[in-house]
């Protein structure tokens, strides 16, 4: 490959910058160590252009390079690309820096989420977290008020995901916990016991499928409640015998006991979804297992996470 076709595909940028420095400087010697490039790659990319060109761009003595007729006719062309090319990589590191807003579930500890955002700054990522519920989260990504957002979704189109099940105070005795045994029979005494589900889990693919459970072994539709807050709902747990709809590590962290449920399967998914200034991968890639960590979730097999688990 002729050396000028090298230069116009692989270096073009680096060929004008070392001609712009040694025209300014008038030496090769003190242009190039100005470029920081050694003197003899700013000789080789100036020869290169001129002979591409076929004209010279410098009259060379033993102490001087004068910019010819040509050369001075180039100068403010190349000039002008490597200014516009400074600029691009400015940008592109200031789009490196710019901060992730990101929304997150509120059942993200604040150790799990202080920890996130140190194994973030390790890879370079700056995040900006907010910490709210379901629909919030998906109302500030479609508003762009937050560059992504670990929305709320079935465990099937999830990229982590934890199993839920019901977590009490007092250790139920069984291994699954049947709502069918919840039912209030004529001879039950006190009040009937509650499911509570927290604000992350008031969603439909998690709360429609229990609501119908609970229509179809019997229970009181003031059995299955939604809670406006899980500190709430935890506490109404801790004092009675009502049951929280939780994930193992949320009922370990209360000093519950957690029990699948019987006649269900449910989950907890989350997927990273990004605006169009940003690129989920990217964070996936790079923070995959410290976002599973944080909520305390298993990364689907098949993704990057996943088949490394």
């Amino acid at each position: 490959m002729p050396i000028w076709h090298r230069v116009l595909v692989v270096d073009l940028l680096g060929a004008c910058r070392a001609f712009v420095s040694v025209s300014e400087y008038g030496s090769f010697t003190v242009g190039a160590d100005a470029a920081r490039m050694s003197q003899s790659v700013a000789s080789r990319r100036v020869a290169a252009l001129e002979e591409r060109f076929g004209e010279q761009l410098f009259e060379r003595t033993s102490r001087r390079a004068v910019l010819t007729p040509f050369g001075r006719a180039m100068l403010p062309s190349a000039r002008q690309l490597v200014q516009t090319a400074d600029v691009l990589l400015d940008e592109a590191e200031a789009a490196k820096r710019k901060p992730w807003r990101l929304a997150v579930p509120g059942t993200c500890s604040t150790a799990g989420l202080a920890r996130l955002v140190a194994e973030a700054r390790g890879h370079g990522i700056t995040l900006d977290l907010r910490v709210t519920e379901p629909a919030r989260r998906r109302e500030l990504l479609h508003s762009q008020q937050v560059r992504a957002a670990l929305l709320a979704v079935p465990p099937d189109e999830a990229t982590w995901s934890a199993p839920l099940g019901l977590a009490s105070a007092q250790d139920p005795g069984v291994k699954r916990v049947y709502l069918e045994t919840l039912r209030v029979g004529r001879v039950s005494v006190g009040p009937a016991c509650r499911i509570w589900i927290q604000p992350e889990d008031d969603v439909p693919h998690i709360r429609d499928p229990l609501t119908r459970l609970r229509d179809a072994v019997g229970l009181r539709p003031a059995q299955l409640v939604a809670a406006t807050d899980l500190t709430s709902a935890a506490a109404e747990v801790l004092c009675t015998r009502d049951l929280l709809l939780c994930t193992p590590a949320q009922a370990e962290e209360l000093a519950l006991r957690w029990r699948p449920i019987g006649e269900i399967t449910l989950g907890r998914g989350f997927a990273l979804s990004a605006t169009a200034d940003g690129n989920p991968q990217h964070l996936e890639e790079r923070l995959g297992d410290a976002i599973a960590r944080c909520l305390s979730a298993d990364a689907r097999a098949g993704t990057a996470d996943g088949a490394a688990a």
